[in-house]
């Protein structure tokens, strides 16, 4: 894997409302959170995924934002208090190969971030160190930017780590895969 940062200007494109016709989070986490629950967004940008979590997990809920720069998650926090939602949302700053999260989750947003990280392992170790029992960890990765070789290569790695591949299937134009936590 790379060991690449999407830099914080781009985030402004990334956080465009036209890429819904592309990515519509509604539909990518639809099946999987739920109001209540705590999400991660790993590698959160200025929040495209975020603020649609935050209103899935409602107010009982938490999303628990992560990047690695403080850039990112600035322009996250000023969009989730444009919308009612910085409440709902825990930004975290980390540096690289940390997690940040000290605390059990239900589900994990890893888009467009693993193909960027230096050691993959890592990642899904502390991933499913905070993942709770029946837990999912969806992973997308651009298909124009990850090889199918190179997907796999994630996926089996991510298997050394506990989590199992299950077979549902994500309607997404990239590399999807939904990845659970089965427990101890």
């Amino acid at each position: 894997m790379a060991d690449h940062i999407c830099p914080w200007w781009m985030g402004y494109l990334l956080a465009n409302p036209l890429r819904r016709l592309l990515e519509n989070p509604e539909r990518l986490f639809g099946r999987f959170v739920q109001e209540g629950m705590t999400a991660v967004d790993y590698g959160c940008g200025m929040g495209f995924f975020t603020l649609p979590l935050a209103r899935m997990v409602g107010p009982a809920g938490k999303v628990i934002a992560v990047d690695l720069q403080q850039k990112m998650l600035d322009g996250m926090q000023k969009r989730a208090g444009r919308t009612g939602l910085s409440d709902r949302i825990e930004p975290v700053l980390v540096n690289r190969g940390e997690s940040g999260i000290n605390e059990p989750v239900d589900f994990v947003a890893a888009l467009h971030v693993v193909h960027e990280l230096p050691d993959a392992k890592a990642f899904f170790s502390q991933m499913v160190a905070i993942m709770k029992q029946g837990a999912r960890l969806l992973m997308v990765e651009p298909g124009f930017h990850v090889t199918e070789e190179e997907f796999r290569d994630s996926l089996n790695t991510a298997s050394t780590t506990g989590l199992k591949m299950t077979d549902e299937q994500i309607a997404y134009r990239g590399r999807a895969a939904v990845l659970e936590f089965p427990g101890a």
